[in-house]
């Protein structure tokens, strides 16, 4: 039974061939078969030879009542057996295997029992039954409560299964294993005052019952990992029996009723699995993973990541690796924080990992994706030591992590500068955006010089206008017009783009920012000001009014010559109103960024507007309205 459950997975597995079965009465025959008439007169006079003999043997002579054979005899009747065919000979032994295995003591506890272990940053609580993971809180981290954060999500654990349970492609045998109460050993380690096991230590959990034993070891010490070994067989044959994390983090909120604030997001949307393997790290979104879906490749580590928090697994021999993705779908209402409304499906993925070899051996991470800590943990490297990549790049800035990492390491620099409290990242967001806008004043100066060029020579540009005015928008002719405006502009060293520069170089600014803010687990939950957590919208809408308010000043003391005065107004309403919109659902680190980004250019743009070359596109732009405001008049008096 168990070979046809595993030969999809492992079809092209030629290490253990299955025996050749032939038939041993044809064996003597050559690749002609013999002759068809000599055959048949042998074997008629066989079966006539063979009828003779049991007709003599039950008609004809008598049969003495046998005695019993004594001890002796009977060891040599077993001795004689031996020389029965082989065939018969695996089944008997077979068959005598299983009656030992079955005759095993069962092992097992006799109700269902808990033990916690913790050291500095964690507390984990195990159950006996299926010697899983039920509770493991994080010290350092909070939950949205001001708890300790549990990386377990309850809720969903308690449909799909808690970490540390068995997987196997037998559902019976995984329910059996998964809620078997198990024999606790616990090696090492001391008690604390609350009854729970200090690290270092050793967790020893056993199962036998049916022929299946059972077998989970696992050792703690001072880190965010532990380390796993697993065994399972099934009457002494091994049993490939993955380790799972099955579905989800604590970190995801949405699936506790009424839990989420409106302006919460939920964190499954940023779930992703995530494996490292020949040195590539590979990334597929929630929504995109398949479920029990089994990859055989070496991998380093194998993980399930959401913004701030990952649980990775990590084979002690990547070589052997296997893991198997597991995906869900669970409902949740569209209005979070709400109980009526419609509902939604949401993506809740897991994994499990195992060896190929039937014993498995692996490091479980689970906890935050922050720099020093994932820098702290390395995969096993190929010489069998701990020097293959680290975790670190379970951090993921997106596309523009050129400029993002920079950004974040900028930022991380003035935290420590400033000292370790959590507000002083507000003033970190500052104090980046103060040296991003100095550093690009240069760009902002490049912009007004070629506005001030374009402005001087719009004489001449709308000479030109009027020169093929009367020429139809598809006439060819109008090609003579484009080219000699660009001569026009090449003489004037005037560049077409030198207004468009500063916006180029601050859209991936902003964009990496952003990534910074969203996925930098430093400013979860950090408080600045009025703001209590950079990492969540501004609760009071301050930010967001703030933004409005100063792009609309910039926008309205920027001079604007060359734009129609119209779709100035315009522009000068309608982007504050959009950018402020869209503060109101983004972190709240990220529109302090771009709030004290309006600030900065607002103070920037007075001082400009004071300049000699600010005064002179000052003085432009009122000659160009004075001559639009008389051109308007006298075509009024006509």
């Amino acid at each position: 039974m168990q070979g046809r459950l595993w030969e999809p997975h492992f079809a092209t597995d030629r290490k253990y061939p299955l025996p050749e079965i032939q038939n041993p009465n044809l064996q003597s025959q050559g690749p002609g078969g013999g002759s068809g008439g000599d055959m048949h007169t042998t074997l008629s006079f066989m079966l006539l030879v063979i009828l003779l003999f049991f007709g003599y043997e039950f008609f004809v002579k008598p049969k003495p009542t046998p005695p019993a054979p004594p001890a002796h005899e009977q060891s040599q009747t077993t001795q004689g057996a031996r020389s029965a065919p082989a065939a018969a000979t695996a089944a008997q032994q077979g068959g005598a295997q299983k009656t030992a295995k079955a005759a095993l003591p069962a092992i097992s506890a006799k109700s269902v029992s808990a033990t916690t272990i913790e050291n500095g940053v964690y507390r984990i609580v195990f159950s006996n039954q299926g010697g899983e993971i039920k509770q493991w809180f994080l010290k350092k981290y909070n939950n949205n409560r001001g708890t300790p954060l549990n990386m377990v999500q309850p809720q969903i654990a308690d449909r799909f299964g808690y970490p540390l349970s068995f997987f196997t492609y037998d559902p019976a045998l995984n329910k059996q294993l998964n809620q078997a109460l198990y024999k606790v050993t616990v090696l090492g380690g001391q008690r604390a005052a609350n009854g729970a096991l200090l690290a270092p230590a050793t967790i020893r959990f056993e199962y036998a019952a049916d022929g299946i034993e059972a077998v989970k070891t696992i050792h703690f010490d001072s880190s965010y990992v532990i380390s796993v070994d697993a065994e399972v067989t099934r009457n002494g044959a091994p049993v490939r029996a993955l380790l799972a994390w099955p579905a989800g983090l604590g970190d995801m909120t949405e699936f506790r009723s009424a839990s989420l604030l409106p302006t919460e997001s939920l964190a499954s949307a940023a779930s992703q699995f995530m494996w490292s393997a020949n040195g590539k790290l590979h990334s597929i979104k929630a929504v995109k993973v398949s479920g029990n879906a089994t990859l055989a490749e070496p991998f380093s580590y194998a993980a399930i990541t959401d913004l701030y928090f990952a649980a990775a697994f990590l084979p002690n021999n990547p070589a052997q690796a296997t893991v198997v993705t597991l995906h869900h779908a669970v409902e949740l209402p569209t209005k979070p924080g709400k109980s009526n409304g419609k509902e939604k499906m949401a993506d809740v993925i897991g994994l499990a990992m195992g060896s190929t070899s039937g014993i498995t051996h692996l490091r479980l991470f689970a906890g935050p994706k922050e720099t020093d800590v994932l820098n702290s943990i390395h995969a096993m490297g190929s010489n069998g030591t701990l020097t293959g990549p680290p975790l670190t790049p379970l951090i993921q800035f997106g596309w523009f992590s050129i400029i993002a990492k920079p950004l974040y390491l900028a930022m991380r620099f003035l935290h420590h500068l400033l000292g370790p409290g959590k507000d002083n990242w507000g003033w970190a967001i500052v104090i980046v955006t103060l040296i991003v806008n100095m550093l690009m004043l240069p760009t902002r100066m490049m912009m007004m010089k070629s506005s001030v060029k374009m402005m001087r020579i719009q004489p001449k540009v709308e000479a030109l206008k009027r020169k093929y005015a009367h020429l139809k928008l598809n006439d060819p002719k109008r090609t003579e017009m484009n080219t000699e405006m660009m001569q026009l502009y090449q003489s004037e060293g005037v560049s077409l783009y030198g207004g468009c520069l500063p916006m180029l170089i601050q859209m991936p600014l902003l964009y990496a920012v952003y990534e910074v803010l969203e996925n930098a687990i430093e400013l979860r939950q950090a408080h600045w000001l009025w703001l209590p957590d950079l990492s969540m919208p501004d609760p009071y809408y301050i930010l967001p009014i703030l933004i409005i308010i100063t792009m609309f000043l910039v926008q309205y003391i920027t001079p604007s010559p060359g734009m129609d005065p119209a779709q100035r107004r315009m522009m000068a309403f309608f982007m504050p109103v959009m950018f402020g919109f869209f503060m109101l659902h983004f972190p709240s680190g990220l529109a302090l960024y771009w709030g004290m980004g309006n600030i900065i250019n607002l103070i920037i743009q007075l001082w400009i507007n004071q300049s000699k070359m600010g005064k002179e596109m000052h003085a432009m732009a009122a000659r160009r309205a004075a001559k639009k405001a008389g051109d308007r008049r006298a075509l009024a008096r006509r």
